[in-house]
């Protein structure tokens, strides 16, 4: 086996779920055989929300806006964010995104992480 992995993102599935038609989701940890890394890329249909944010129990996350624009809610405090940003979230800090109406599109890199994953969902977070 090489010491690389060469994976087009756009040929791993939309992993999320049916019935949110706005949101595509595509997990690379799994296809590029990294140890210590994982790639996702996210985009978000105009003027959509994350209804739930999450933190992480170990995972540091590095989020980049490669297009359009949005605000990203980190704990209690809403920043917006446009294309080139980059945001850093420390695992305990739960965040979430939103699109404007141009819709938002995000490279996500995770760092190591146990194997079954240490995501905390929470549920109907962001809120007005």
């Amino acid at each position: 086996m090489p010491s690389y992995t060469i994976k087009n993102m756009m040929d791993i599935d939309d992993a999320t779920p049916a019935d949110m038609p706005q949101v595509e989701g595509r997990f690379a940890r799994s296809h590029i055989d990294s140890r210590e890394l994982g790639v996702s890329h996210f985009r978000y249909g105009p003027g959509f929300r994350s209804p739930m944010g999450h933190s992480h129990r170990e995972q540091e996350e590095v989020y980049v806006v490669t297009s359009g624009s949005g605000r990203v809610k980190l704990d209690d405090e809403v920043r917006d964010v446009r294309q080139w940003d980059v945001v850093r979230v420390a695992p305990e800090v739960v965040r979430a995104f939103e699109a404007t109406d141009d819709g938002l599109e995000l490279i996500v890199v995770g760092s190591a992480r146990p194997e079954e994953g240490d995501g905390v969902p929470v549920p109907g977070w962001w809120t007005d």
